[in-house]
């Protein structure tokens, strides 16, 4: 009982250090998406703790013709992600999530004024490559069905060369024609960290009173002239 009464002290004190974890991530995602947009980095590493979210800018020329669809189930609905390739100045390629299209409308020919050309300027948040695929469904770049925007996946199967390894979602700026539907991202982080805490103290709490009756019943079991008098 005392190491159990240890063990879910230990385990409380473990989700108040996960809950200021929490809170500084949340502060800081929230500083990153409201920042004035700096340019796409180039040829540098980026991480997830370092970068992801971070509002950015990039200029360059959509490859159209390498667009590819990803499996997307958003607040508009089910359809697909637009991930379509943006040439930089550098030579260096950055694949961009132009944003949400229906089903019905999956053909870029059902949508032409999309498809815009020459030079454009993109803004969005920068976000990690998702390898692999979903937690469900995994994704089948012989077949075409991509279930997660995997950027180095995607780069080959659409020979884009000189892909970053981070991807844009692009932001609610209008696409000609309204489609895609950028602006689509969802920032949203799970913080049940005080719930678990208080339920960790809570079991100690109890298991610490129930030794307690333990030992004192033990003790009127082994000297009741003690607790007679």
């Amino acid at each position: 009982m005392l190491l159990s009464t240890a063990g879910f002290v230990a385990l409380g004190l473990w989700q108040v250090e996960r809950l200021s974890w929490k809170r500084h991530l949340i502060a800081l995602v929230d500083q990153r998406v409201h920042a004035v947009p700096a340019p796409a980095p180039t040829r540098r590493p980026v991480s997830a703790a370092d970068d992801e979210y971070r509002r950015i800018v990039a200029t360059g020329t959509l490859q159209n013709d390498k667009e590819t669809l990803v499996y997307a189930s958003t607040e508009l609905g089910p359809g697909f992600w637009v991930m379509t390739p943006l040439s930089l100045g550098d030579g260096q390629t950055v694949l961009i999530n132009r944003g949400f299209v229906p089903t019905d409308r999956r053909d870029p020919q059902t949508r032409p004024e999309g498809q815009v050309s020459g030079q454009v300027t993109i803004t969005g948040l920068m976000r990690m490559t998702e390898p692999k695929g979903s937690l469900l469904k995994s994704n089948d770049s012989a077949s075409g069905r991509w279930y997660s925007r995997d950027v180095a996946a995607i780069a080959a199967q659409k020979h884009v060369t000189g892909a970053a390894e981070y991807f844009i979602d692009a932001d609610k700026t209008p696409n000609p024609g309204g489609l895609p539907v950028g602006g689509l991202t969802r920032i949203v982080f799970a913080n049940n960290h005080l719930v678990y805490a208080i339920t960790w103290f809570g079991l100690a709490l109890m298991m610490a009173g129930l030794l307690a009756f333990v030992i004192r019943s033990e003790i009127r079991r082994q000297w009741p002239w003690q607790s007679s008098g």
